[in-house]
């Protein structure tokens, strides 16, 4: 699957790792809300993961606009970044509220205007 198509678009994020809880397996606590696209197949064959930029309460499910791609050069796993329809963020925002997870990959991050 092509994740591109997703940029620019309104989806819907169903969260399984609201903000503030805890990772099952590794010891941090999600500074974001972190959920994943329904019916879609990532990478890595799971479905596909998003981060909940721009929200500072723990969601069940989130309804946004995808403005950007973690493209993980070192990992196939790709992750959405969704936003409330009016925020956006840069890159280095979005690299500074990612970091608690993503300082673990090499990644660049793709935008619409970026292919």
């Amino acid at each position: 699957m092509d994740n591109k198509q997703f940029l620019g678009k309104i989806v819907t994020v169903k969260i399984d790792r609201p903000l503030g809880s805890k990772h099952p397996d590794w010891d941090f606590i999600y500074p974001v809300n972190y959920g994943y696209i329904p019916h879609t197949i990532s990478g890595d064959g799971e479905e596909l993961d998003a981060y909940i930029l721009g929200v500072s309460e723990p969601l069940q499910t989130f309804c946004g606009k995808c403005i950007a791609i973690i493209h993980r050069l070192n990992d196939d796993d790709d992750k959405l970044i969704v936003v409330p329809e009016n925020r956006d963020f840069s890159d280095e925002e979005i690299r500074v509220l990612v970091n608690f997870q993503e300082r673990f990959f090499k990644s660049e991050i793709v935008r619409e205007d970026k292919f």
